[in-house]
């Protein structure tokens, strides 16, 4: 687990703004589920084979002996919420939220456990359409964020439970048949979950699977329909895509659309945000049958993404030094008008002794545009010296006319 330090959380406010703007625009409403659920609820939901419930949930007992786990993904607690809030059925909903996930996965650059995500969850919507908002919504994501050109899209579609059964007989024979070329992930996966086999970063297994059943030839007419008319609609738009057909995505949930939003610019940890289709899941939590389509990006990896090319805005605008214990006093009464009258601009007080040059020094460090200098000669006058950092003119203004004085400095940019 990682700690954010001012920038990075500067760059994790950023995203989550901009995010969040485009989201809105959408007509998506904010919600929050909690951070511990009943680990049942995970367990049934996201697969009782999948490497999240085998080896990557934080669970434990709390004081009553009941099982709870730290939410390894968003939306099954969503849909546990929206079923028993009764927010779903016979309804269309657009919800998103941000915050915590939490997997023991290995520790590496970009992949952390404890991780942040911002997803979005849709429901009462079964058609190609929703799924193609989903995607446009994202590319705007990329853009607002200027990060368009260094991501792009892999498509798939899984079809129903009993396309990916027949495929499943498929791909487990072929798999047989050349058990000794498998890695050892592979092997296990081979008795339990067969279709994460296709999601294998090792070289030789990837070699291995070029040749195997493609899960594309085993769709029903009506997940073929459904995922020739989201094509057409994304062509249409001219946004770029690749159909590629190793992504089944790590939860038994999904089925018919799944994608992944891909960067080549962070090596391995190269997926920044995923999702797809997940029309039996509501059922599954006791609700009647409702179409569910959603996606999660990771605030850590678009991060790494944006760091070299973010501008912290973090730094104050108007940073106020004091000499005497007097000026230091007036200096704090002098800094809460500033931000009661100003309107805009950031205050910083320098609330400590030290030597007026130690103390410009750190007003140079800040950022700021403007230093007040106060002494007691000042504070007795009634009068601050008004220091232009950039080009060292100084003046002094009285305090009366210092909240004008000011207002024009930082108006002019």
């Amino acid at each position: 687990m990682q700690d954010l330090l001012p920038r990075q959380k500067e760059i994790f406010r950023y995203i989550e703004d901009t995010v969040r703007g485009v989201l809105e625009s959408y007509g998506y409403a904010e919600i929050g589920v909690p951070v511990l659920e009943s680990t049942q609820l995970f367990s049934r939901l996201v697969g009782e084979a999948t490497d999240i419930v085998e080896k990557e949930m934080y669970t434990f007992e709390d004081r009553n002996g009941d099982s709870l786990t730290m939410r390894p993904e968003g939306t099954v607690g969503v849909v546990r919420m929206g079923q028993e809030n009764g927010l779903l059925f016979n309804q269309i909903q657009r919800f998103w939220y941000a915050g915590p996930m939490f997997r023991h996965e290995r520790p590496q650059k970009g992949r952390y456990r404890q991780f942040e995500q911002i997803g979005a969850e849709c429901f009462g919507m079964g058609g190609p359409d929703i799924d193609a908002e989903l995607l446009f919504m994202c590319q705007r994501m990329w853009q607002a964020l200027g990060v368009s050109d260094e991501i792009h899209l892999e498509l798939n579609s899984m079809g129903t439970a009993e396309c990916r059964a027949a495929y499943r007989s498929e791909l487990v024979a072929y798999l047989e048949d050349r058990r000794d070329g498998l890695d050892e992930d592979s092997l296990r996966r081979l008795e339990t979950n067969p279709l994460r086999i296709l999601d294998s970063k090792v070289p030789k297994t990837q070699e291995l699977l070029a040749d195997a059943p493609t899960l594309t030839n085993f769709l029903d007419e009506e997940s073929q329909a459904h995922f020739d008319q989201l094509r057409r609609v994304l062509d249409q738009k001219q946004l770029p895509y690749q159909v590629n057909p190793s992504i089944v995505r790590g939860l038994d949930y999904y089925n018919k659309t799944v994608f992944e939003w891909v960067t080549d610019s962070l090596g391995a940890q190269g997926t920044v945000c995923g999702g797809g289709r997940y029309d039996g899941l509501v059922e599954q939590v006791g609700g009647k049958a409702t179409p569910g389509v959603g996606f999660a990006m990771g605030l850590d990896r678009l991060a790494m993404m944006l760091d070299d090319k973010f501008e912290s805005t973090a730094g104050a605008d108007v940073y106020i030094a004091s000499l005497g214990e007097t000026a230091r006093a007036y200096a704090l009464l002098l800094a809460e008008d500033i931000r009661g009258n100003l309107g805009h601009g950031k205050v910083v007080v320098h609330c400590a002794d030290g030597k007026l040059k130690s103390q410009m020094k750190k007003a140079d460090a800040s950022g700021a545009r403007v230093a007040i200098i106060i002494g007691e000669e000042e504070v007795s006058k009634g009068e601050v010296t008004v220091k232009h950092l950039q080009t060292g003119e100084q003046q002094s203004v009285s305090a009366e006319g210092l909240i004008g004085h000011l207002s024009e400095i930082l108006a002019g940019g």
